[in-house]
C-alpha cells in the first residue's frame, strides 16, 4: 500500500488560452477605467455550479469554486457509496446574495435550466432591486458548458446582461472562487455532514451570519486587482 493524497496543481496554459487571460483581462479593466463605480454597482457574478461539497462517509467535505476544477479525492475504497454532491448556484453583487439555486437530485445544469434561473435571477431584480434594472447589468460567469451554449447568450442578450469574457482554467479570475467561498471552507473545514439538507444548512449559516469585515464589494474591487497583475506576469496564474 501507498499514500496518495489529492492536491491542486495549476494546469499548463497554453498560448491561446494565455492569449485568452489576457484578453479579458483587458475587457474588465476597460470596463473599469469608464466608470469605476458603474462598474462595482452594475456587475453580477455567478459562476454557475459554484458550490460543489463532495460528502463521503466518515470523511471531511470539500469544496470547489468551478465545475472545471472539481475537487478529486484521495483514492480509497469507501465502505459504503458516497453522499453525492449538493450543487448550487450563487448570483451575488457588491451588496449581497441575489439569489441561490439547489440543483435537485437527478438534474442536470444545461442551456434551458441555466436559462431559467436567468429568468427567475431578472423577476427578483426586477421586485427588490429596480434601480438595477434600469441601469446596465453586467454579468460575469465561468465558461462551464451550459454558459457557453448558443441559447445562453441569446437569452443574457433578451433579459439585458451584458455579459463578461471569462478565460478558461481561470479561478484565479473568478470572485466566487478567491473571494465569496474562502470563509466558507473555513465552516465546513473538518466537519462532517450525514446528507445534502445538513451541508444546505451549513451554507446558509455561514451566508446569513458573515462576519463583519466580510464585503462582498472587496471581492469585486480586487477583480481589478488581480486583472492588472494577471497581465504583469504574462498572464500566468494570479496568487
Amino acid at each position: 500500500m501507498r499514500n496518495l493524497s489529492a492536491k491542486w496543481v495549476p494546469k499548463c496554459l497554453n498560448a491561446d488560452q494565455k492569449r485568452q487571460r489576457c484578453q479579458s483581462s483587458e475587457q474588465l479593466l476597460e470596463f473599469f477605467r469608464r466608470n469605476p463605480n458603474d462598474f462595482l454597482s452594475g456587475t453580477i457574478g455567478d459562476h454557475g455550479r459554484n458550490l460543489v461539497i463532495s460528502l463521503w462517509p466518515g470523511d471531511n467535505a470539500t469544496i470547489s469554486g468551478l465545475a472545471a476544477l472539481r475537487f478529486t479525492s484521495p483514492q480509497k475504497f469507501p465502505s459504503a457509496k458516497t453522499a453525492g454532491n449538493v450543487l448550487a448556484s450563487i448570483f451575488w453583487d457588491q451588496d449581497d446574495i441575489l439569489y441561490i439555486d439547489y440543483l435537485s437530485k437527478g438534474q442536470t445544469i444545461n442551456a434551458e435550466y441555466y436559462s431559467s434561473l436567468l429568468v427567475q435571477l431578472k423577476n427578483i431584480l426586477k421586485e427588490k432591486h429596480s434601480r438595477k434594472v434600469t441601469k446596465r447589468v453586467l454579468f460575469l460567469h465561468d465558461n462551464a458548458s451550459a454558459h457557453r451554449s448558443l441559447a445562453t447568450p441569446k437569452k443574457l442578450a433578451y433579459l439585458g446582461f451584458q455579459c463578461l469574457d471569462h478565460p478558461p482554467y481561470s479561478p484565479d479570475l473568478a470572485p466566487s472562487n478567491y473571494h465569496l467561498f474562502l470563509g466558507l471552507k473555513q465552516q465546513v473545514k473538518g466537519r462532517h455532514f450525514s446528507s445534502g439538507a445538513e451541508v444546505i444548512a451549513a451554507a446558509e449559516t455561514w451566508l446569513d451570519r458573515r462576519p463583519s469585515e466580510f464585503l462582498f464589494l472587496s471581492g469585486l474591487q480586487t477583480l481589478e486587482q488581480r486583472a492588472k497583475r494577471c497581465i504583469e506576469v504574462r498572464r500566468e496564474y494570479v496568487e
